[in-house]
């Protein structure tokens, strides 16, 4: 069976979305919550529209809020795959708020959703290598080499942690400012 290729710019999926008082929280901000839902829909659309297969979340990278996003702003969030794996994509996703009196725009923040393909009868399903057409492609598609790696060198290190809780604790003591009052 030969191989299908498709470029990052046929993944791009971008929508907007006006943020209405029932999306605040009660902090009067949009709810954080309702954003990552937003996300994680915009995720899977991005990877179904790749793959011709649907898609599930397997997980979530890093989501740092850089900014509030007000009631009344226009929220754009733009996505695409930055790699794919054999049935897994991650799609790189930016939200965007712009105030649409002013339109002044700001990066509330960006995360990175890993996206698994699944066939018919639910197991994985292989997805189209990409073909990168830009630097920004390739510098995206290193800096998720370069993440995967990383994770699985930390994922070694705790795997290896000693086991002794006398060291633990004589660590954690020496480190942060916390008591350890452990039942006996």
């Amino acid at each position: 069976m030969e191989e299908i290729y498709k470029t990052v710019s046929e993944s791009v999926i971008r929508i907007s979305q006006l943020m209405l008082p029932s999306n605040a929280n009660f902090g009067g901000k949009i709810h954080g919550g309702y954003i990552l839902s937003l996300m994680d829909q915009i995720a899977f659309a991005v990877a179904s529209k790749f793959s011709a297969h649907y898609c599930v979340t397997a997980s979530v990278g890093k989501v740092d809020f850089l900014k509030p996003i007000e009631v009344g702003e226009l929220v754009t969030l733009i996505a695409s795959v930055n790699y794919v794996g054999n049935s897994s994509m991650e799609v790189g996703i930016r939200v965007e708020a712009m105030n649409i009196q002013t339109g002044e725009t700001k990066h509330c923040n960006s995360s990175y959703f890993t996206m698994v393909a699944k066939d018919e009868t639910g197991k994985p399903a292989r997805v189209p290598r990409l073909i990168l057409e830009t630097e920004k492609d390739v510098f995206r598609f290193y800096r998720c080499v370069v993440k995967m790696e990383v994770d699985k060198e930390r994922d070694r290190a705790i795997h290896d942690l000693e086991t002794d809780s006398a060291e633990q604790q004589a660590y954690i003591k020496k480190h942060y400012d916390v008591k350890i009052n452990l039942a006996p």
